[in-house]
């Protein structure tokens, strides 16, 4: 991993980066794409605007608990987003990650999740961390596998889901 300009190089592969006001067109495309945005319930993409985009952004990122990154390739090439928000009462952090369809299968999902877990332990003080795919999203499902999160039962104080898969931190290390 190298620092350029204030942008993490992961790998060789991606960069990361906090996003920023300069992110919000790419991401208004990002979440506009129904095919990226279907296993979260909009198959027709949300219809958002930079309007509500630059209402977002005040609260997507509150640090050191909440960040969200913006994932490029080394030539500049947006791919898509990840981020945590860790629950300081709990120590428990949501993880998500959505990437465009034409950068999908490539192990940038892997490289981006590796980093934004690293980050969540580390700088968002979680004990454990966890996300919840989609039942029907198989390649989230291998990706999680792959990373290690496991089935657990779902915490009573996080709202009803099918679906809860978590790392803990001794694990993680």
């Amino acid at each position: 991993m190298k620092i350029l300009g204030g942008n993490i190089l992961v790998d060789n592969k991606i960069i990361i980066r906090e996003t920023s006001r300069d992110d919000l067109d790419n991401i208004m495309k990002l979440w506009n794409n129904g095919e990226v945005m279907k296993f979260v319930g909009f198959p027709h993409g949300l219809g958002t605007t930079i309007k509500n985009l630059e209402k977002w952004i005040i609260q997507a990122i509150k640090l050191p608990y909440r960040c969200h990154y913006s994932i490029y390739l080394e030539d500049g090439t947006y791919c898509g987003e990840t981020f945590y928000n860790t629950d300081v009462n709990t120590k428990t952090a949501a993880l998500d990650i959505k990437l465009l369809p034409i950068v999908q299968g490539k192990g940038i999902a892997s490289e981006a999740l590796l980093y934004t877990i690293d980050k969540a332990f580390e700088e968002g003080k979680a004990e454990r961390v966890y996300v919840e795919p989609h039942k029907d999203n198989i390649s989230a499902w291998k990706l999680y596998e792959r990373l290690g999160f496991v089935s657990k039962p779902r915490p009573v104080y996080l709202e009803d889901n099918d679906v809860y898969l978590e790392i803990e931190r001794d694990e993680w290390i």
